[in-house]
């Protein structure tokens, strides 16, 4: 599949009409039927119900030109971004973030630097914290935001806050009575520990936090993202530790309870390369500092 089939799709999607959809694209109608269908093969479904008068996009077409416009929109946008940066107009600036941070002052301190910086172009990239590093040495992000220390020399990690963990437990689970939890009490539970990979990761932060206790997972149910992990809890299939400001995700079958044991925290760090003196860098540490906790 490539990129023209989705403009190609796009078009015909939008119109419902063959004709009209090849005067957009400046092509013949026989070459754009044609691409349509190897489109079709290609993914094994039918998204053109062509008995239909007028023609008609099946459920799978309609949930495939949603797909491709989303898709396109994005490309579009990156494509308008790098005209800019590359004219001069806008320098650019890489933050990488793991999911999980989202929850706490990353969305804040962001809108608050793209505000005081109208001439930087932020972009924004959901990633590992093992690929920030990799991303960081090849230039593609300046900043990452993760939960692990990276141990390269040629990158520099810097602990802004020890985020506090807590148990997600289902509703009425026999150990909501208690207001605190112990590990030893959360390690005779089914367990849903995440992400599956890549590792090292957040699991094997939790996983160290047992075993500096002297304790051992007994079931262990893995999950590869943190909301599926929370999905997981909510249908009653284990339990698990998510940082503190996850709470802030507020569902209705899931509740969460202090962890007893001391030091049972989730660093969150920033990660950049070591010597990197750039303006952009400089001012993204200052509104770090405004947003980092105290320890």
């Amino acid at each position: 599949m490539e990129l023209r089939h989705l403009r190609y799709f796009e078009a015909v999607g939008k119109t419902l009409n063959f004709s009209r959809a090849a005067e957009l694209l400046h092509m013949a109608q026989p070459p754009l039927s044609r691409q349509i269908r190897q489109l079709e093969d290609e993914l094994g479904t039918q998204l053109i119900d062509r008995n239909a008068r007028p023609l008609a996009l099946t459920k799978a077409g309609a949930f495939f030109l949603q797909q491709c416009m989303q898709v396109l929109a994005r490309i579009d946008e990156i494509q308008r971004a790098t005209r800019r940066i590359g004219q001069g107009q806008h320098r650019w600036f890489g933050i990488g973030f793991v999911p999980s941070v989202l929850y706490g002052f990353l969305p804040e301190l962001i809108r608050s630097y793209r505000k005081a910086s109208n001439e930087v172009e932020v972009i924004l990239s959901e990633m590992t914290t093992i690929e920030q590093g990799e991303a960081l040495k090849a230039g593609r992000i300046d900043v990452g935001i993760g939960r692990l220390i990276l141990d390269d020399p040629e990158l520099v990690c810097d602990v802004i806050e020890d985020e506090a963990l807590v148990a997600a437990l289902p509703l009425r689970h026999p150990l909501l009575k208690h207001a605190r939890l112990g590990l030893k009490q959360l390690a005779t539970e089914p367990f849903i520990l995440y992400p599956v990979r890549p590792r090292p990761s957040y699991a094997d932060h939790v996983l160290q936090h047992f075993r500096s206790h002297g304790l051992n997972l007994g079931t262990i149910i893995e999950a590869n993202e943190m909301q599926t992990a929370i999905g997981l809890v909510a249908a009653g299939i284990g339990v698990t530790l998510v940082p503190s400001s996850v709470q802030r995700l507020r569902r209705d079958d899931v509740v969460y309870r202090l962890v007893a044991d001391a030091g049972v925290t989730s660093p969150i760090i920033m990660n950049f390369r070591a010597g990197d003196a750039s303006q952009d860098l400089s001012r993204f540490f200052q509104f770090i500092d405004a947003h980092r906790v105290p320890r």
